[in-house]
């Protein structure tokens, strides 16, 4: 685990010395991979490391479980609620959709969550201009490979320094890092809407996609399932498809 550590935070100085910035920033969910990415960054820049909180509609226990964790690694952090900034944005969205007659209701739910992550991200990005800080993001090697995070949300960031760790290796460092128990054995949520859990929506679990995508089997089922989601978004992983004229 400690050669782990050292190989992501000499990474994550190397790519703040690159592009000539001053630190690193991470939004703090009270998650998981988040609470591993502000400790590795908390390592690699004791000074220039920030933690951004920003609830949105949250479960209050993961903003309690938040402030564990940026309290634990003893990070510079900020809280910054944005439900009302998303409450008045997708409102006014709503309204002039509504007014074409084209609201889709069967597709408000994922809307209204991918605008939270994307309030998110814009967020990040406006505090870390500010500080002259680089993005860092939190997926993981399962959530990579089946697409499972936001478009220009919670995908869109500058570094993703644990994208190489199965969840399975995650939870492993976040022990080696002393990441707060509560933290580590929750179950993993992206916070886009009450009761959502990442493996109730995907349709399998982190398990099953470990071993996928280390090569051992699992069953036909969840096979199918993993091998769907990573097709589809495909697109995720790659920078806008582009037209050559010449």
């Amino acid at each position: 685990m400690e050669k782990t550590v050292q190989i992501i935070t000499s990474w994550l100085r190397e790519q703040v010395e690159q592009a000539r910035v001053k630190g690193l920033i991470v939004g703090v969910s009270g998650g998981l991979d988040s609470a591993v990415v502000a400790n590795l960054i908390k390592r690699a820049f004791p000074n220039d490391s920030l933690g951004v909180i920003m609830p949105l509609k949250s479960n209050p226990i993961d903003i309690k479980d938040a402030e564990k964790v940026v309290q634990a690694c003893k990070i510079n952090h900020m809280t910054i609620d944005l439900t009302e900034t998303h409450q008045i944005m997708y409102k006014e969205i709503q309204n002039q959709i509504k007014a074409e007659q084209a609201w889709n209701e069967e597709r408000d739910r994922i809307a209204d969550a991918n605008l939270r992550a994307r309030l998110r991200m814009s967020t990040l990005y406006t505090i870390a201009t500010n500080y002259n800080y680089l993005v860092v993001g939190t997926d993981n090697a399962a959530e990579w490979f089946t697409g499972y995070f936001t478009k220009y949300g919670d995908g869109g960031v500058d570094l993703q320094p644990i994208v190489d760790l199965t969840k399975k290796e995650v939870r492993e460092l976040a022990a080696y890092l002393h990441v707060p128990t509560e933290v580590i054995e929750k179950n993993p949520s992206a916070d886009l809407w009450a009761g959502q859990t990442d493996e109730k929506e995907m349709g399998t679990t982190y398990d099953y996609i470990d071993a996928y995508i280390s090569g051992q089997p699992i069953p036909e089922k969840d096979r199918k399932v993993i091998e769907r989601m990573h097709e589809q978004t495909e697109h995720k992983r790659n920078i806008a498809t582009q037209l050559r004229l010449k």
